[in-house]
């Protein structure tokens, strides 16, 4: 077995892991040719990451015009022997529905927020409420996966 295949994730494996860490990094195709990558809040759902932006936004426009997307989320880049991470390959759906955006900003901060998974504050729902007409939910519909957890050579490299 390679030591590639050796650090490899599997399902339940990379579901946790997205489940425990809270920013990935959005790669898209900047005007000028660059990639243009940001940082995002996410949810899962049904095995998907799904985030929100402000409609105008570089990521919307790039988005728009070429509907692909790298995602990372990593986590132990302190120590070598502890680096994890999964990047996908991923086309996206843009969603523009106010209900729709709404939901999922909801969900966002129902994550993130000071009590996660718990009932959201008043003035919380209140601001995503009034955003969510001025932003647009991502939908990542994954087309390719590399997943690597160095902990799982022990050390031994």
């Amino acid at each position: 077995m390679s030591r590639r295949d050796q650090i490899k994730m599997d399902e339940a494996e990379v579901l946790a892991f997205l489940d425990e860490e809270r920013i990935m990094t959005c790669a898209t195709l900047g005007p000028r040719g660059f990639p243009h990558l940001m940082p995002l809040w996410y949810v899962v759902r049904d095995g998907r990451l799904w985030a929100w932006t402000f409609a105008k936004s570089q990521k919307t426009r790039n988005l728009e015009r070429d509907p692909r997307a790298t995602l990372q989320v990593e986590a132990g880049r302190d120590q070598y022997h502890l680096l994890r991470g999964v990047m996908l390959e991923t086309d996206v759906t843009v969603h523009r529905d106010v209900e729709t955006v709404t939901a999922l900003g909801l969900e966002i901060f129902g994550r993130y927020g000071d009590d996660p998974g718990g009932e959201l504050a008043d003035d919380v729902r209140a601001m995503v409420q009034q955003q969510a007409a001025k932003r647009v939910g991502l939908e990542f519909v994954e087309r390719n996966r590399a997943t690597w957890d160095h902990r799982k050579l022990g050390n031994v490299y």
